[in-house]
């Protein structure tokens, strides 16, 4: 029986090395990120707002998407092109839009991909200084609006 083990020991070692070296990243977990849209909808519900929200991962896949009832079509394409901006750039569109108007030579940046969008009201989510995805909303009156209703979709899961 001594032997058993001691030659699985010697044959699974390599194995178990191999896999403590393999990299690990964060993630938003489904349940966390359904929780933070739920969030933010309400907030701008709350406020009388018709919005819709946006969740995708730092790879900038979309993870959630919720529309609340009777907002507009146009919202679903604003809220996941800030969140998308937000996630792949990893920065909130409102100083992201700044950063562009501010420097003309950075104007590309609006047509460095489709899915962009660069006005207020996404924001990168991060959870232990890791950034995980981007949120973004779209559908309120105004971008400060969209984006004090993102930030409640991350308080609400505890993230920066």
């Amino acid at each position: 029986m001594i032997r058993i083990a001691t030659l699985a020991a010697v044959f699974l070692a390599p194995f178990a090395a191999f896999a403590q070296d393999l990299p690990t990243a964060p993630y938003l977990p489904l349940d966390l990120a359904t929780q933070a849209a739920q969030a933010a909808v309400a907030a701008c519900t709350a406020e009388g707002h018709n919005v819709s929200v946006s969740i995708v991962a730092r790879s900038g896949n979309t993870s959630v998407l919720l529309r609340a009832d009777n907002a507009g079509p146009h919202t679903v394409g604003s809220s996941t092109g800030k969140a998308f901006a937000s996630a792949t750039l990893g920065r909130d569109t409102t100083g992201l839009a700044g950063f562009i108007g501010g420097n003309p030579q950075n104007d590309g940046l609006r047509d460095m991909d489709s899915r962009l969008v660069i006005q207020a009201g996404g924001l990168p989510i991060r959870i232990g200084g890791a950034l995980i995805g981007g949120i973004g909303v779209g559908g309120a009156p105004s971008g400060d609006i969209d984006e004090n209703c993102a930030r409640a979709g991350l308080a609400a899961i505890g993230a920066e």
